[in-house]
């Protein structure tokens, strides 16, 4: 056996190298000379969290179209050709800062061609200044107009209801009645000269019952109504946005507020800075510089709703002798509606024993007819 130290100075190490290069290709990597495989290829350049990568490449399949004119589509906000989920994603997968910097370092040459699709993204995106800034200026124009519909439609909602409850006469008339019934039953009481009451006490009519049966102070009302003043009994009518305001937060309001103000304060901060962008953005400008001018209209106009309806808001809680601090617009609606379910319960529930007392009269008639015919069959 041959030790591992054993030398064999017969034989030419590099020379065995040159022979043999073709039969050892990985050790002949930097060797001069050597000859490179004819089916090598330009290797792809992976600088991307694979997750990541992998949602980036998802997302481009979706966009359907050469990145060029994805970017073109970009700078002419051309809502037509993007819509806002695609934006919403460009945003999402928009090139990180560090992903920037290590694609600038990479770039040498031709070696754009060997970057992978997420790159080519990315440098595609980098053409514009502040890219996401565009991204995000384009997404709220999107939404501009559909936001501020729903908006002005809530505030509306708020207006009308607001209105709609002071203003019926019926629902008035209806609580005097509940005013003077809450003084009958308190006479001789120190509650029994009330020139008001508590809106809550609206709900608390069904938990006070007659001695006898099943109703309640509800029943009587409204079976007085149905026989004194049936025309009162449809007062809900005159309350049609009441069901819909109780569905709207004031603080929800105030966000969507903030949220239109805000975006077009950057929307404004957007077309300052694009001013110096170049030829780039001179058509994302001129577009921009249009769309500010109609929005900074229909923002003013729903700021000034929006105080028409916080001032309505405060001034039902007032209308009832409420403080808006304490028992605000939400509770008032609320209380409201559930007073209008139920009156509207008591009322069904008195046509439907009424109807049951009407049938077991005719019932009883029927009866005693039958009877009455009979006798008089006998005696004949």
């Amino acid at each position: 056996m041959l030790s591992s130290n054993s030398s064999a100075p017969e034989f030419d190490v590099s020379e065995i190298e040159t022979l043999f290069s073709a039969i050892a290709p990985k050790t002949n990597a930097g060797k001069a000379g050597a000859k490179k495989p004819a089916e090598s290829k330009p290797t792809k350049v992976q600088l991307i969290d694979l997750k990541r990568a992998y949602n980036v490449e998802i997302m481009l399949t979706k966009v359907k179209m050469p990145l060029p004119d994805m970017m073109a589509a970009v700078l002419a906000m051309d809502d037509t050709t993007l819509d806002a989920d695609q934006v919403e994603n460009l945003i999402k997968f928009c090139p990180k800062k560090e992903e920037m910097e290590l694609l600038k370092n990479h770039i040498v040459g031709d070696t754009v061609g060997c970057l992978t699709s997420i790159f080519q993204f990315f440098l595609e995106l980098m053409k514009a200044p502040r890219v996401e800034s565009k991204l995000r200026v384009f997404l709220f124009k999107i939404q501009f107009n559909t936001q501020v519909f729903d908006f002005r439609k809530s505030l509306n909602i708020v207006n009308s209801a607001c209105e709609e409850v002071r203003h019926s006469s019926k629902l008035k008339e209806i609580m005097k009645k509940i005013l003077y019934l809450g003084n009958t039953l308190n006479q001789g009481t120190a509650r029994g000269a009330a020139i008001g009451f508590k809106l809550d006490s609206l709900l608390k009519l069904t938990d006070t019952r007659a001695s006898t049966g099943r109703m309640t102070l509800m029943h009587y009302l409204c079976k007085v109504l149905a026989t004194k003043t049936p025309d009162l009994l449809d007062f809900h009518k005159d309350l049609i946005n009441l069901e819909a305001a109780t569905k709207i937060q004031l603080k929800t309001l105030a966000e969507e507020m903030q949220a239109i103000i805000k975006g077009l304060e950057k929307v404004r901060q957007e077309l300052t800075a694009s001013e110096s962008d170049g030829p780039v953005s001179e058509v994302f400008h001129k577009t921009l510089k249009e769309f500010v001018g109609a929005a900074e209209s229909e923002v003013t106009s729903v700021t000034n709703l929006y105080s028409v309806a916080g001032r309505h808001a405060d001034g039902l809680a007032l209308y009832f002798g409420e403080d808006p601090a304490r028992y605000p617009f939400e509770q008032v609606t609320a209380t409201l509606l559930n007073f209008v379910r139920l009156f509207q319960k008591a009322h069904e529930e008195n046509c439907k024993e009424a109807e049951q007392e009407k049938k077991k009269a005719q019932k009883e008639a029927e009866m005693e007819n039958a009877k009455g015919n009979k006798q008089k069959e006998v005696k004949d």
